[in-house]
């Protein structure tokens, strides 16, 4: 068993604050297991590498023989957090939430140890509540109290609207660790005011306030805005070993380090090795190498990291093309701009990205680089369309 020391070494690791640290040391010191929460509201289908951040942690207090509750916001999930939006969420339905909730239980345990794992519902005492409980709830904060979160407050002062069930979310958030009892409580740094709520209601209800611990968000593939589905910019766990290992490979190498940090369970020690040999000479893809498998062993198994590292050596080291490629149909009597064939055949999502693309110098045409944007192609050719070093196309151009 970890001493105290370890075990702090290991919780600190990536945690951005702890509040309050001094109350974790003393739950620490009791030596019996504590009860862990962490909530995930099934807004979207799946799970991404941004959710593993805190899944990472959940698994290391598992390690540490503590007790971890992986809690499903199916009640709260119907309400949508509003951390960070800049207008009303639309609600989702009970189906919408029910179907992306056991979608949630079926990746989890890619990280999480299944035989150590409680998964709850908030549901389960939301629903209890009676409207007369929520009124009482809603009683312990003011508006005030509300409108110092940033989002109501920048949206308050825009004049943008804020409905009221808004303000019930991080009420309702701050209830589920008086209903758990929870001792300690995970989340992200957008999370703050909610995760102090909890705090707040259970001083409010008598029972000793959790410890938060808040991490980091991972940035996306962009590299600068955090991992979300809705940017585009992730890497589902659920994803095909190539496509993961392909997403990994295009991420900055500057990025690759909070990846390191955030997401990979190799040591501290390890990575500083890492970055030394860099530093040395190495070149930072051949470490990148190394975290792409990691990552798509963890979410699929050793034989298929292995085989999508070759694969990507193949195919874009080597220039080989990708296996199944995309077929597209284009009817096109009079001929099209090379610009539009590649947006049509969905290499860019617009004719002005391709055109950029294609200055850049990263279109090719059955391996040629296309250098010119004004090139129009007739009706009875056929050609694969590469754009970027992981987008692929097979293109055949009919008049009719």
């Amino acid at each position: 068993m970890a001493s105290i020391d370890q075990a702090l070494e290991i919780i600190r690791r990536g945690t951005e604050e702890i509040l309050l640290e001094a109350d974790l040391i003393e739950r620490l010191k009791t030596g019996k297991p504590l009860r862990i929460k962490t909530g995930f509201d099934p807004t979207a289908p799946d799970l991404h590498l941004g959710h593993t951040v805190l899944l990472n942690k959940m698994r290391q207090f598992q390690d540490l023989g503590h007790e971890v509750i992986f809690l499903i916001g199916d009640f709260t999930g119907m309400i949508g957090d509003p951390s960070g939006k800049n207008e009303t969420r639309p609600p989702l339905t009970r189906e919408q939430v029910e179907a992306n909730a056991e979608t949630y239980r079926k990746q989890v345990f890619k990280v999480l140890d299944p035989h150590k794992t409680k998964v709850m519902f908030n549901s389960e005492w939301l629903d209890k509540l009676t409207p007369v409980d929520l009124i009482k709830l809603a009683a312990t904060h003011t508006v005030a109290r509300m409108l110092e979160r940033d989002d109501f407050h920048k949206r308050y002062k825009e004049g943008h609207a804020i409905a009221i069930h808004e303000f019930l979310y991080p009420l309702l958030m701050g209830y589920d660790s008086v209903a758990m009892r929870a001792d300690i409580e995970l989340g992200g740094t957008d999370q703050k005011f909610n995760l102090l709520m909890g705090r707040e209601l259970q001083k409010h209800f008598g029972q000793k306030p959790q410890t938060v611990l808040m991490l980091p968000l991972l940035p996306g593939l962009d590299g600068i805005k955090k991992m979300s589905k809705s940017l585009g910019n992730y890497i589902g766990i659920d994803e095909s070993p190539s496509e993961i290992f392909g997403k990994v490979m295009s991420i900055s190498d500057e990025t690759m380090w909070l990846y390191f940090q955030l997401i990979s369970f190799r040591t501290l020690e390890e990575i500083k090795q890492f970055r030394k040999e860099v530093n040395d000479g190495l070149n930072p893809r051949d470490v990148k190498f190394r975290l792409a498998e990691e990552l798509v062993e963890r979410f699929h198994d050793r034989a298929a990291a292995k085989h999508a590292h070759e694969t990507f050596v193949a195919q874009f080291q080597q220039g080989a093309m990708p296996e199944n490629l995309p077929e597209v149909n284009l009817i096109a009597p009079e001929g099209l701009p090379i610009p539009s064939v590649i947006k049509m055949a969905g290499l860019t999502d617009s004719t002005s990205e391709a055109i950029r693309m294609i200055q850049q110098g990263a279109v090719r045409m059955d391996g040629e680089r296309v250098n010119e944007k004004g090139l129009v192609m007739q009706a009875g050719q056929t050609f694969v369309l590469q754009v970027g070093k992981r987008r692929f196309a097979k293109v055949i151009l009919s008049g009719k």
